[in-house]
């Protein structure tokens, strides 16, 4: 029998580093089975989901604690089954939102989708210059399940209510029910 686990990591980039903890989870008989990593402000940040035999399993974390000498913070928590409850008949939609960037944006986009109950399921963001002029533009991508009482439009309408500059783009990539 197999256990999964979600792992976070985050450490000093430098060349390498994924081959070290992927060399790590095989040596263990550890599968990786996917994966979310970037370089953000000189450290490379990561969240994968890897399965290992129960067997291995604490073989495993100990390795993957011993990376702290070479300057690798990891932190695994067991997939449990409550985590893995599907979402029937929430449609998942792609959700990308541009505006002026400012503090505190992040904060009212994720509490707009909290009050209509939309779960994130991925979000990226970046500010960038603007094309026409030296504005810095906030962008974020997301991908979000809705919950059948909050439609398309409700979603845009909430979200440009937040400022009249922000344009939200919104599309349904699953039927509910997929």
């Amino acid at each position: 029998m197999n256990v999964s686990f979600v792992m976070t990591i985050i450490g000093a980039d430098r060349p390498g580093l994924v081959g070290q903890l992927a060399s790590v989870i095989a040596d263990h008989g550890g599968n990786w089975l996917e994966s979310r990593m970037a370089h953000l402000g000189g450290q490379f940040a990561g969240i994968l989901r890897v399965s290992v035999p129960a067997a291995r399993k604490q073989q495993l974390l100990a390795a993957l604690q011993s990376l702290a000498t070479q300057g690798l913070s990891v932190h695994a928590h067991e997939d449990t089954a409550a985590a893995n409850v599907a979402s029937a008949g929430q449609p998942l939609v792609a959700l990308e939102v541009v505006g002026h960037d400012r503090p505190g944006i992040v904060r009212q986009i994720s509490q707009v989708l909290a009050q209509l109950g939309v779960n994130v399921e991925e979000l990226t963001s970046a500010c960038e210059s603007a094309p026409m002029s030296a504005e810095m533009l906030f962008r974020a991508k997301a991908t979000v399940r809705l919950p059948s009482s909050v439609s398309l439009r409700q979603l845009q309408q909430a979200l440009e209510q937040i400022a009249t500059e922000l344009m939200v783009d919104i599309r349904e990539t699953e039927k509910p029910g997929r």
